[in-house]
């Protein structure tokens, strides 16, 4: 039997939407699925876990968790671990997420995987790699409980309609020592639109807007399109014309929408990783080879700064 565990962020007391993808990935595997929720409003994600399929979620409100980094839970997770004994623990690829499963591999010696894409059993696990063109296979080796981060997107969370789970409470006995780091202060960016990995249409600029103000035409194409977030590629975000929170890709964020817009971009290796998910592509370039047309279901050859503002008018045209 393979028990399967899923680390569910939490984020100002919200669960992290990668939890229910995580726990949709689990159930195609395993026999049983359980949850682990640290932090202020973890017992109250027994419905929603539940919802997606997992049958336990061993929970603390404490706020130590919230105002930590990642030794604490790690903590916390190695007796859970101990005394469960759970063969796979999937983990998001979230900055907390993976400052507690790299804590964890420490304190363990245990096998840990970064960046995978499929899992198909306690010891099997899979990658996309070359941009999404290939899949390496890995053999996860090594005793249990082997430690998975999986990109996001990589499954649509998909509830299976089971019952609130059971919340089993965690009694938290953290060393002094393990506390001494804290986190002081969090800021978040404000955001006038959806968020670019729950966005339904995304539009997206590279190094063919030329420079930061050109943005603004993407912003005008989104508002015109409505529900829409404008991202872009590492190129533009390495240049400066826009916040790294706009980045997709590898080293970015991963995007799902139903439609992607990608302007001016080429299309490297490393950008398409994080819109392969994305079900229609639209790509304007004014380069005819560029490598993002080998990926586009509608490519407009031609010169982005007549297109996006003619696109722009004919949307808003066609919505008024």
């Amino acid at each position: 039997m393979t028990k399967i565990w899923v680390y569910a962020d939490l984020s100002a007391g919200v669960l992290s939407p990668a939890a229910l993808e995580l726990l949709t990935l689990a159930r195609s595997v395993g026999d049983e699925v359980e949850a682990v929720a640290l932090g202020p409003g973890a017992s109250g994600t027994a419905a929603a876990l539940g919802e997606y399929g997992a049958t336990t979620v061993y929970a603390s409100d404490d706020a130590l968790f919230a105002d930590t980094l990642g030794e604490p839970a790690a903590h916390v997770l190695t007796d859970l671990i101990v005394e469960h004994d759970p063969q796979v623990i999937l983990f998001s690829t979230s900055y907390d997420a993976r400052d507690v499963a790299g804590h964890l591999q420490a304190k363990l010696g245990v096998t840990l995987m970064a960046n995978a894409s499929g899992f198909a059993g306690e010891d099997q696990a899979s990658a996309d790699i070359q941009g999404g063109q290939k899949i390496a296979h890995v053999q996860l080796d090594g005793e249990s409980p082997r430690l998975v981060l999986v990109r996001p997107k990589s499954v649509v969370a998909e509830p299976n309609g089971g019952d609130a789970a059971a919340v089993e409470a965690i009694a938290v006995d953290v060393p002094d020592e393990l506390k001494k780091v804290k986190i002081v202060e969090r800021h978040e960016e404000a955001a006038s639109g959806p968020r670019l990995e729950q966005a339904k249409v995304v539009v997206a600029g590279g190094r063919g807007l030329k420079e930061s103000s050109n943005f603004a035409l993407l912003d005008a194409l989104a508002a015109a399109i409505g529900d829409t977030a404008v991202g872009a590629s590492r190129a533009a975000v390495d240049s400066g014309w826009v916040p790294y929170s706009y980045q997709i890709g590898q080293t970015g964020k991963t995007v799902a929408p139903e439609v992607y817009i990608a302007v001016g971009i080429s299309g490297a290796i490393q950008h398409l990783v994080g819109m392969k998910p994305a079900k229609r592509v639209v790509a304007i370039n004014k380069d005819a080879d560029a490598p993002i047309f080998q990926f586009a279901d509608l490519g407009v050859v031609g010169d982005l700064f007549q297109i996006v503002p003619a696109l722009t008018e004919e949307v808003a045209k066609r919505k008024g």
